[in-house]
């Protein structure tokens, strides 16, 4: 069991299981029907033992609520973590309204995390079926997240925030850096999904092609025009409080589908790194 052999089968997956394609059954209008939901994943393999997970815990990072690899498996050695970009069909389809969420978008982000839950639960299965013990974190009975602040729960100071960030894994594995809208920039752009499987089996980490936490954000304030929650800025960067209440009306015009992803669509970092001179 190697990287490539991880990767073939994720590709595989995706290129044809029926899942990853709108269908008539669940389509929201004809035209998207058939509709490819996204493209070939691309992969990062970290250390578990990377000292980037125990800077997590602080709290400038994320809060000492985030389990380290090794909290969800002790014998941990290695942590796969992936993006799939979604396709440019739906990515397009997105952009044509200025404030709501598109029929395709709003598949991707329901359906699409269905395939992502079915593809990643796949890929553990090969790896426990090849012997080594691994795990899924975001499918885990102990991972949990918070949408917005409630000072009556458990993990009052975690808001926004959960037990296992898909977008800091794929930080610290070596797939991109943050932009301004809190999204991850890959090769592939921010419009996508991340998920990761934490496992046993130990494989060489690749390296991180960069050295701060925004180093492919060219700061040229696309996502803040494009959100329609004016939650974005280049002095503050997101404002979570106003996207969530933003996402609340999404969520009540299309119950019991949400998504939004202006931020992340006709943007300069939407399908790939962004030129610096972009602004």
């Amino acid at each position: 069991m190697n990287k490539t052999n991880i990767c073939k089968a994720a590709a595989h997956f995706v290129e044809n299981e029926k899942d990853n394609y709108i269908t008539k059954e669940f389509a929201l209008s004809t035209q998207v029907i058939g509709m490819k939901i996204f493209e070939d994943p691309i992969f990062a393999f970290g250390s578990a033992a990377d000292p980037y997970f125990d800077e997590l815990k602080k709290p400038t990072a994320i809060g000492d609520h985030v389990r380290h690899p090794q909290q969800w498996l002790p014998e941990a050695k290695t942590v796969i973590s992936f993006f799939l970009p979604f396709s440019q069909q739906i990515k397009r389809e997105n952009t044509k309204d200025s404030v709501w969420p598109a029929d395709a978008w709003l598949h991707g982000r329901i359906e699409g995390q269905a395939f992502l839950n079915k593809l990643t639960t796949y890929l553990n299965s090969i790896l426990l079926r090849a012997g080594y013990n691994s795990i899924v974190p975001s499918l885990d009975e102990n991972f949990w997240s918070k949408a917005g602040f409630n000072p009556n729960t458990p993990h009052p100071q975690a808001a926004f925030t959960s037990n296992w960030s898909e977008r800091h894994v794929a930080f610290i594995c070596g797939l991109g850096t943050f932009g301004l809208s809190k999204g991850l920039i890959t090769a592939k752009g921010v419009a996508g999904r991340f998920a990761s499987i934490i496992t046993e089996l130990e494989l060489p980490p690749d390296t991180r092609n960069y050295k701060s936490i925004y180093e492919y954000c060219c700061l040229c304030g696309a996502c803040v025009k494009k959100c329609p929650a004016g939650a974005i800025s280049i002095e503050e960067g997101k404002d979570h409080m106003a996207c969530s209440a933003f996402s609340d009306k999404i969520i009540e015009k299309y119950a019991p589908r949400y998504g939004c992803g202006k931020c992340q669509t006709g943007v300069p970092c939407e399908s790939k790194i962004p030129l610096r001179n972009t602004y």
